[in-house]
């Protein structure tokens, strides 16, 4: 599907380590002449990393979208009544995240977006970075799978010997798992290699 004219929430949670991969994203869904709602997480505006400082990457983020963020939940609220999105993403969808989706908390401006796409019957995409996702939180992977209008980025382990449990999204394959989640569609394949060893 075209996602020209469509107007998709893109929530930002603290995985810090993925900005750089998600940030080209966000990217390639405005040159795409999407409008994107910007929404993030309180850890993502608030927490300083060597990653970057705290703000920086949600300054980015609202010039090159040329919106201002969502942050609260009072915010968020509004988007299930107005209908506003087409789609959402959660980029990086961390583990936290995650569990809480799975288990109808919404605690935070991204679940309470999640909650309002839901609502209408509307898709909300996952791109998870996890370091659990094949520990505790793979129970709520499981859960999220089955579940009406959730789609998963393609994802897999990134780092199998030194973080066995750990899954990531291939974040290049956010705008075509949008387009097959508008049309209520999983991409596939859903399980990929992300890391191949070489000796």
């Amino acid at each position: 599907m075209d996602i020209k004219g469509k107007t998709i929430g893109f929530a930002v949670t603290g995985s810090h380590c993925t900005y750089a991969e998600v940030f080209p994203e966000i990217e390639r869904l405005v040159y795409a002449e999407a409008r994107v709602v910007p929404i993030f997480s309180h850890t993502m505006t608030s927490t300083s990393t060597r990653f970057g400082e705290a703000g920086d990457w949600a300054l980015r983020i609202e010039t090159l979208t040329g919106e201002r963020a969502i942050t609260t939940i009072p915010e968020a609220e509004p988007l299930g009544p107005s209908h506003l999105l087409d789609c959402l993403v959660i980029a990086p969808c961390t583990g936290s995240s995650l569990s809480r989706l799975a288990n109808a908390q919404t605690d935070s401006s991204v679940l309470m977006a999640a909650k309002a796409t839901m609502r209408n019957d509307r898709p909300v995409v996952l791109a998870i970075s996890t370091n659990d996702g094949l520990g505790f939180n793979a129970a709520n992977i499981a859960r999220l799978l089955v579940a009406k209008n959730i789609f998963f980025v393609p994802f897999g382990q990134d780092d199998p010997f030194a973080k066995m449990n750990s899954l990531v999204a291939k974040m290049d394959l956010i705008t075509p798992t949008v387009a097959a989640a508008l049309e209520k569609r999983q991409v596939q394949p859903l399980l990929i290699e992300r890391y191949r060893r070489t000796s």
